[in-house]
């Protein structure tokens, strides 16, 4: 696999990793988690939504002494040496609790992976283990009051001394994750405020001019901490330089990567959470002589919540098997062996941001619906969908806003093609030739080859319209990146289900790929539509969009029967069903 090639082929089973192929480690994993949560995490929630972050920091190292934190950190360095589908594992199972979350991603994530993936030996044999451990609590300092996903507009600037021995650091960051208790900071400045000398410096709390500002009031995930850091010059050895002088875009922008594809299963498990709630609740309230669970609205949202929570799942852990496939027989022992990651991770940025988009939008919905089917309850603080509701909302923004990603994916697509990286301009031309061919009477493709051949029609309509110029064409590159995802989306929820058709589950697969496929091809039939109109006009549009429909003509689908099914089987398994 390349990233980008779900656009120019048709994948395989054997292309899309699912949780069916969990390796008995994998499940280990997964049944270590479940035992932290019911016994170390669920008694003390309560503390850490109300802002006990001794709390939070306390069960954070628990969890380090099962190695919860460090499952992807080497041996060598007091970790585990595991896989990434096993860190996406962990993620999903921590991710019950959106402030509990925000404490272990924030250090297991962003706050130890740039030591891991950048650091030098040296600094790797100081700071892993003692992150690892616990020891040290780590944080991420990127973002500024006037530099938020425009990353490289950060005012904090780093001075050499005139001995050469420190770098002087001075600025602000805000909305760090952690800052409250971590003791590691990776923190970007510009050498000498030069634009082209942006460089990510590791900074201990300990050091002199380093403070930390007041708590942050936050709409949710309230039990994390959240505050600004001060820089007032800091002294920074220069061997607490990270990576090389000019290249901090590189570390943040991988680290981005990689914390878009974990925000898909920190996203699935909480949804997973709301899903169980909710149907436990629907069981238990009565109203008009019975449960509101047999009424056909509330089962069409339980239905719709877990079709969308199967179909996040699928895509986040596809995109994770995609980086596996490139990575081979990858050991930390090889040489350049961070170098081999990350390349790995960068070839599936797109992916990773199509992830990031379409997980936090599900969870989004989930936690909406959640609150519906609670009714007045649901707006009550003492229940936990109240909570999900509020801690979900920054999902849309972590990691670099929606909007951000819209814009990136597409782009990173259209880089890769012009790179000679990727030949959509192969694919497009096929979808065109067979426009031009006479229709076989009785014959509709699938939804998802369906949604692929519409969004290369867009992709093409664009390129052609705005050439080098698309970039400044935001309506239209979410739009493409919209229908994109939803042709990827499809195509691996459709595989996953026809593999799942000699299990138990095949008629529940059966029907949420049903379910799926038909909402999410009238969603790209629309994205498509407003590419064309943007960017064609008179008989050329009104051919286009005739193609349009020709593409998307697909076998109807009974949803309201499909969704029944569906929420009969989440109500007798009390949530999560697959």
């Amino acid at each position: 696999m390349i990233g980008g090639e779900f656009l120019t082929r048709a994948l395989n089973a054997e292309d899309v990793f699912t949780p069916e192929d969990f390796t008995e480690e994998h499940r280990a994993v997964r049944k270590t988690v479940d035992e932290f949560w019911r016994n170390e995490a669920e008694p003390v929630l309560d503390r850490i939504a109300h802002k006990d972050h001794d709390a939070a920091v306390a069960l954070l190292r628990k969890s380090c002494e099962l190695g919860l934190t460090g499952v992807v950190v080497p041996e060598a360095y007091g970790g585990m040496e595991m896989d990434l589908t096993s860190a996406m594992i962990v993620a999903e199972g921590l991710a019950r609790d959106g402030s509990y979350a925000g404490w272990h991603g924030a250090h297991a994530g962003i706050g130890t992976l740039p030591v891991l993936l950048f650091g030098t030996e040296e600094q790797k044999q100081r700071y892993l283990p003692r992150l690892v451990s616990g020891e040290l609590i780590g944080a991420y300092a990127l973002t500024e009051p006037h530099a938020g996903s425009d990353a490289l507009a950060v005012k904090t600037r780093a001075d050499l001394n005139a001995e050469g021995t420190h770098y002087v650091l001075n600025g602000s960051k805000m909305w760090i994750t952690n800052a409250g208790k971590a003791d590691l900071f990776t923190i970007f400045a510009k050498i000498g405020g030069a634009a082209d000398k942006f460089t990510a410096f590791l900074v201990e709390r300990g050091s002199e001019g380093v403070s930390i500002g007041h708590e942050e009031a936050k709409m949710g995930i309230q039990g994390s901490s959240t505050c600004a850091v001060y820089l007032d010059n800091v002294r920074v050895p220069v061997e607490n330089l990270l990576g090389e002088i000019g290249r901090g875009h590189i570390i943040a922008f991988n680290i981005l990567n990689l914390g878009r594809l974990k925000l898909g299963p920190f996203a699935v498990g909480g949804a997973k959470q709301v899903l169980k709630v909710s149907a436990a609740y629907a069981q238990e309230r009565h109203a008009f002589g019975g449960p509101i669970a047999r009424f056909g609205l509330i089962q069409a949202k339980l239905a719709e919540m877990a079709v969308r929570i199967f179909a996040a799942e699928t895509l986040s852990y596809a995109a994770c098997g995609f980086i596996e496939s490139r990575l081979g027989d990858f050991t930390w022992s090889a040489p350049d062996a961070a170098r081999a990651k990350l390349k790995a991770i960068e070839e599936f940025a797109a992916e990773c941001s199509m992830v990031k988009v379409f997980a936090s939008e599900m969870l989004d919905f989930v936690v909406d619906e959640g609150v519906q089917i609670h009714g007045g309850y649901g707006y009550h603080q003492d229940y936990l969908v109240e909570r999900a509701y509020r801690d979900s909302r920054i999902n849309r923004i972590f990691e670099g806003t929606n909007e951000i990603n819209r814009l990136l994916a597409t782009g990173m697509l259209l880089k890769r093609a012009v790179r000679g990286q990727l030949d959509l301009i192969s694919a497009v031309k096929r979808v065109q030739a067979a426009l031009l061919e006479p229709p076989s009477p009785g014959v509709r493709p699938a939804p998802a080859h369906a949604a692929k051949q519409i969004a290369l029609l867009a992709l093409g309509a664009a390129y052609a319209r705005f050439r080098d110029q698309l970039e400044q064409q935001q309506e239209v590159l979410a739009a493409l990146t919209d229908a994109a995802m939803g042709a990827l989306t499809m195509e691996c929820v459709s595989l996953r289900a026809a593999r799942l058709a000699n299990s138990p589950k095949a008629a529940l697969a059966a029907d949420a790929a049903a379910v799926f496929n038909d909402t999410t091809l009238r969603a790209v039939e629309d994205s498509a539509r407003l590419v064309l109109c943007a960017t064609r006009e008179g008989d050329e549009l009104r051919i286009s969009l005739a193609a349009l429909k020709r593409l998307a003509k697909a076998e109807p689908v009974d949803l309201v029967a499909a969704r029944r099914r569906i929420a009969a089987r989440v109500l007798e398994a009390g949530g999560w069903v697959f």
